[in-house]
């Protein structure tokens, strides 16, 4: 993948490395002798980052990857001794804007998963709106074996796998497969590490075909209505679905499919 000038290459080979392939940007962890621990500082460049990418009209997919032998082993525990409360707050709220960060961007994101990830960093996986792994990566939320338990990865790891699974997970700390995440649905593909990258592109061409304006009302549609009651999702999904119908978008994307050709998508 090439790197944008317009993103600069001043911002390569920092702790969270940027670059883009067209339409698609790709966000990931260096940290590689640290095991992509977030640390302050890379939780720091990683909402710049974010907030970089939300406001940008080109990007329409974005790849969460990670270099080294793991993708991410949660929070530096290194920068979590005898710290003050404060010190803890801004921690944790720090990582949770990252996290609210990434469901928020108007973009999907897939991760790239390899190795482990754990914690927090099982938490970026299921906070992610896809996620492919290689065969051989594994999935905890250890935080109950050092005394912490892992209550803000258990935010979107409840939405993201059935509460008994979830539940074990965190009264347990023991790893879960690929094999196992892709049951639970906690990633949607395992595949052998050989065909990660090939599977995620299979994942992002198949975005990259839609409206990015539609995905975009899509993905917040989503995560606006996925723990609402029924009746209510219903009232308010109504009312997403008829201003989708009255965008150009929407009028090109039904003419096409009856007129048998490709759309010509405006962003509306």
């Amino acid at each position: 993948m090439s790197v944008d000038p317009a993103i600069s290459s001043a911002q390569t080979g920092l702790l969270v490395d940027r670059e883009r392939d067209g339409s698609v940007v790709r966000l990931t962890l260096n940290r590689p002798g640290k095991r992509n621990a977030l640390s302050r500082a890379l939780l720091a460049e990683m909402a710049s980052a974010l907030g970089e990418i939300a406001g940008d009209a080109r990007a329409r997919v974005v790849v969460l990857a990670a270099a080294g032998p793991v993708f991410c082993a949660g929070h530096d525990l290194s920068e979590m001794v005898g710290r003050s409360e404060d010190e803890y707050l801004d921690l944790f709220q720090t990582c949770t804007r990252v996290m609210l960060g990434l469901r928020r961007l108007p973009q999907p994101v897939i991760a790239r998963v390899h190795g482990i990830a754990t914690a927090a960093g099982c938490q970026l996986v299921a906070t992610c709106d896809l996620a492919v792994a290689a065969e051989g990566a594994v999935f905890a939320t250890p935080g109950v074996k050092i005394g912490l338990f892992c209550t803000t990865p258990m935010v979107p790891l409840v939405r993201a796998v059935p509460a008994k699974a979830a539940l074990e997970m965190l009264l347990t700390g023991g790893p879960v497969t690929a094999e196992r995440a892709v049951q639970l649905g906690l990633i949607n593909r395992v595949v052998p590490e050989a065909r990660l990258d090939d599977a995620v592109a299979e994942l992002v061409e198949s975005v990259l075909v839609s409206s990015p304006a539609v995905i975009a009302r899509g993905k917040r549609a989503f995560y606006q209505l996925q723990d609402l009651p029924e009746e209510e999702a219903y009232h308010r999904a109504v009312g997403v679905m008829t201003a989708n119908a009255l965008r150009q978008d929407a009028r090109e994307g039904i003419e096409a499919f009856l007129q048998k050709r490709r759309p010509e998508w405006r962003g509306d």
